[in-house]
């Protein structure tokens, strides 16, 4: 090898691995601030942040996932993903770098869905079409939006975990001892917020929190600025159903029993669990005691099956 090749060969070494040092404390960065457990990663070597169109694309991509991570580089990519092993992956990459990345990270656990964005559709949706985790080839990000809405919903629905104990086993030691840990935990969690005395700062002691986390994310913090002003206890089974940081930040602080999150959101937990208790017992003799079925639907990883 000539000096100029060694040189050449050495630059492009250098180029690597400041790329992947970049990513990872980056990635060390953005993890402590995740709010959801979810992300979006977004692969094009032509992303420029001070871009007014990129900036228009970030925003809109944060309507719907708050948590963006870009890389210009196939190197940076790959790194994001084998680190983001605790959160699920919606993956968009350009029409270039998809077709060289796709191979080596499709079977991936934690990547759900990868989107194609690109200009020259009838070129990339001929190799795209191998791999069915590729949803769509497309040149806006409108439908890609679209589809990360739906996917979105379908995994919060899938990950929202459920036990299920009769009031007649409550007592039973040896039920209990067979259910789950975590239920167990956010048993314990759920009876120690019961018995604390909220104070009213603690609602501003969230919204400061939630600013913290979405910050920069235009929708989620005008959300942010409605509860802070409109809250009410009477209100918090419709705040727990909005499609908002509300439903996604407890929805993964239980999942995940992050109890500094669980915490921060105490008042709110038991405002909901105390409205369920008043519907329930409102609710409950209209059917004069009598048994009902009720069916849920949910889709589940091999893994959490085999659990």
């Amino acid at each position: 090898m000539d000096g100029k090749n060694s040189k050449e060969a050495n630059a492009h070494s250098t180029t690597d691995a400041t790329a992947s040092t970049t990513a990872s404390s980056v990635a060390m960065m953005r993890r402590e601030r995740m709010a959801e457990n979810y992300l979006v990663i977004w692969v094009d070597e032509t992303i420029d942040p001070n871009n007014e169109h990129c900036q228009q694309i970030l925003a809109e991509l944060r309507g719907v996932v708050n948590q963006i991570n870009l890389c210009t580089t196939t190197v940076q990519c790959v790194q994001w993903l084998n680190e983001s092993n605790e959160e699920t992956s919606f993956l968009i990459s350009s029409g270039a770098f998809g077709q060289k990345l796709v191979p080596d990270i499709h079977e991936m656990p934690k990547l759900d869905a990868i989107y194609i964005f690109c200009t020259n559709t009838e070129h990339h949706e001929q190799w795209a079409k191998n791999w069915t985790k590729i949803k769509g080839v497309h040149t806006s990000i409108k439908p890609i939006c679209d589809a990360l809405k739906i996917a979105v919903k379908q995994y919060n629905q899938n990950n929202m975990s459920v036990s299920i104990i009769g009031a007649n086993e409550e007592g039973s030691t040896e039920n209990l001892n067979q259910l789950e840990p975590t239920f167990m935990y956010s048993q314990i969690f759920k009876e120690i917020l019961l018995d604390i005395k909220h104070v009213q700062e603690a609602t501003k002691d969230l919204v400061k929190f939630c600013q913290d986390k979405y910050h920069g994310n235009v929708k989620e913090t005008k959300i942010i600025e409605e509860f802070e002003h409109t809250y009410q206890p009477s209100n918090a089974i419709w705040w727990y159903t909005r499609e908002c940081f509300t439903y996604k930040m407890l929805n993964r602080a239980l999942r995940t029993l992050d109890g500094d999150i669980i915490i921060r959101m105490g008042f709110f937990l038991c405002d909901v669990h105390r409205q369920i208790e008043i519907l329930h017992k409102t609710q409950v003799s209209q059917y004069h005691e009598s048994p009902f079925t009720v069916f849920r639907g949910q889709g589940l990883s091999i893994a959490n099956f085999d659990n």
